[in-house]
């Protein structure tokens, strides 16, 4: 299998840009965009041209991209992003990816913007594998304009062998005995949305008041941080974290590196976790809209579905994958994710600009601490 998580690479190079451009890029412009409401063609399940894929770094297996290519006779033209934000900014300043992936907000986003081709979802010939709860999700009602492609949760990593058994609770993240070997993400609101949920208020937390609240509490975990970092996977793998906030992708991939289970656990915490989905999508400037459709829909086929599970690790929404993602998450039950989990309402949202600048304050002030 790969080491390589979903992210890491790229973020541990990138975590000071992350913050930046979050700070400002908080929303897609409200105006839309020319030809946004005009009606669009369907597209037909037929090679138009070569695929301009847009991802994260070693995020699928490359050796479904090569065959995919000898299947229909095209080249796979790969380029990569580091950031939400560097995504949307490639795709609305004119590039013409024929395949992207956003996250589920950024669906939505995209969506509203007029800036996604409309699928027919009849043209999938997998799509009867895809979850029921994904076939009409929050953020993009019917499906309209998505597929999704995985799915994972964010909750405590740790070492066992360092600090035995963990209460349950975000609380861990002041454990006495991990001082100075204690790293959150360096991601807005992974951080705010665990604080606030150990408060007992909203993921997507907006009011002043508890916000404050949220600033003051994450403010006393600064002591004993060792820092603020995106590179889950490697700062567990390399004994500098005994303590994590994870993606649990990740978590899996570096116990897998490890080769050595037992000295890892991760937890969800009762407070709740947040749960999020990353999609297939076509911009509407694709070049090759008919060559993604059949992209997506060969990504979709069981057996292809599974042996990219096996090899980036993240869990789909996808039931010809559970028994695959069973074998390889075996001894972390936790790191399953129940159609319960995704009805329980964790999800990060859009907010207004004027809420999302002050989150925005407040992050800055948590890591200026």
């Amino acid at each position: 299998m790969s080491t390589v998580t979903r992210r890491a690479l790229l973020r541990a190079g990138t975590a000071g840009s992350l913050a930046a451009a979050g700070a400002g890029c908080a929303f897609l412009p409200h105006r839309a965009p020319a030809g946004a409401g005009a009606e669009r063609p369907v597209i037909r399940p037929e090679p138009d041209g070569d695929l301009h894929y847009f991802n994260w770094a070693d995020y699928i297996d490359p050796a479904l991209l090569k065959g995919f290519a000898k299947e229909y006779g095209v080249e796979v033209l790969e380029a990569n992003f580091d950031s939400m934000e560097a995504m949307i900014a490639k795709i609305t300043a004119g590039n013409r990816y024929d395949v992207v992936f956003p996250t589920a907000r950024w669906v939505q986003r995209l969506a509203a913007a007029g800036e996604l081709h409309p699928l027919p979802l009849e043209r999938f010939t997998g799509w009867g594998h895809i979850y029921e709860e994904f076939h009409d999700p929050w953020y993009d009602p019917g499906s309209a304009h998505s597929v999704p492609y995985q799915m994972y949760m964010t909750g405590i990593g740790w070492r066992k062998d360092k600090l035995g058994e963990l209460s349950g609770s975000w609380n861990d993240l002041w454990h006495e005995g991990a001082g100075g070997r204690t790293y959150l993400l360096d991601d807005r609101d992974e951080v705010l949305g665990a604080v606030a949920l150990l408060l007992g208020f909203d993921l997507n937390e907006t009011d002043p008041v508890r916000l404050e609240r949220v600033c003051a509490k994450a403010r006393t975990l600064r002591p004993r941080l060792r820092g603020f970092s995106s590179d889950d996977h490697t700062n567990m793998l390399n004994g500098n974290a005994w303590l994590h906030q994870m993606w649990s992708g990740d978590f899996l991939v570096a116990v897998r590196a490890s080769g050595d289970a037992g000295r890892f656990g991760f937890q969800t915490c009762r407070e709740g976790v947040p749960v999020n989905s990353d999609c297939f999508a076509i911009p509407r400037g694709a070049r090759h809209p008919g060559t993604a459709l059949l992209f997506i829909d060969y990504m979709l086929r069981p057996d292809n579905a599974v042996r990219n599970l096996r090899y980036i690790g993240y869990p789909q929404p996808h039931r010809a994958t559970e028994g695959a993602f069973r074998e390889i998450s075996a001894g972390f039950p936790q790191l399953r994710i129940s159609p319960a989990e995704l009805a329980f309402g964790h999800q990060y949202r859009n907010l207004p600009l004027a809420q999302t600048r002050l989150r925005d304050a407040v992050w800055t002030t948590v890591k200026a601490a």
